[in-house]
């Protein structure tokens, strides 16, 4: 494995709602590509809370390795913007826990929040909800361009979303655990096997 040009290759790897780059998903895979692939570009943004925000934070980020074999982490509301990226510019995502339909999830949401990880005061609104929308990707035209991995017990999302909506790309399914992916760090090694192949 650790015979790949990484060169060739980018990963960006997107947190969910609520969440940040401290998150331990995110801190597990930097650490793992420092053991095992030091020169793999990884970008690992702040994601701005209003999804209009972060996708075009995103967009930009991708558009700045034109040169670049694109590879995504999305963990929840990630694994929707990776979703939205891979269909638009193309490459591979492995999606943790993906959030399928945050637009209907979110408006259980709507109102003020502070992001338990930065501090940063925002306010949910049902324009908020109108840009995930927007965002949604209906088809999977490269269906073997996904993994998702998906636990039973997620106690935020119903994994039977994704394992349908995912059904004709690799999907793993694990009894038990919960939203934030129990045991993560164990799969590393397949993950990048999946996103290198």
């Amino acid at each position: 494995m650790e015979d790949i040009k990484t060169d060739e290759f980018v990963l960006i790897y997107i947190h969910g709602f609520l969440s940040s780059p401290q998150s331990v998903k995110a801190q597990q895979t930097v650490k793992f590509v420092q053991q095992h692939f030091p020169n793999l570009v990884v970008e690992l943004p702040e994601v701005p809370n209003y999804p209009d925000e972060a996708a075009n934070l995103l967009e930009g980020i991708v558009s700045q390795y034109p040169d670049k074999k694109l590879r995504f982490i999305g963990s929840s509301m990630g694994g929707f913007m990776s979703t939205y990226l891979v269909e638009k510019f193309g490459g591979k995502a492995v999606l943790i826990n993906p959030a399928v339909e945050p637009f209907n999830l979110l408006k259980g949401y709507l109102g003020p929040h502070v992001n338990p990880y930065t501090n940063k005061a925002f306010t949910l609104e049902e324009k908020h909800i109108q840009q995930l929308r927007d965002l949604n990707v209906d088809v999977i035209k490269a269906p073997t361009s996904y993994w998702a991995l998906l636990q039973t017990e997620d106690e935020t999302l119903d994994y039977r979303l994704a394992e349908q909506k995912y059904r004709d790309g690799k999907v793993t399914v694990e009894q038990g655990g919960d939203h934030s992916f129990v045991g993560y760090e164990n799969h590393l090694i397949n993950i990048f096997d999946f996103l290198f192949e």
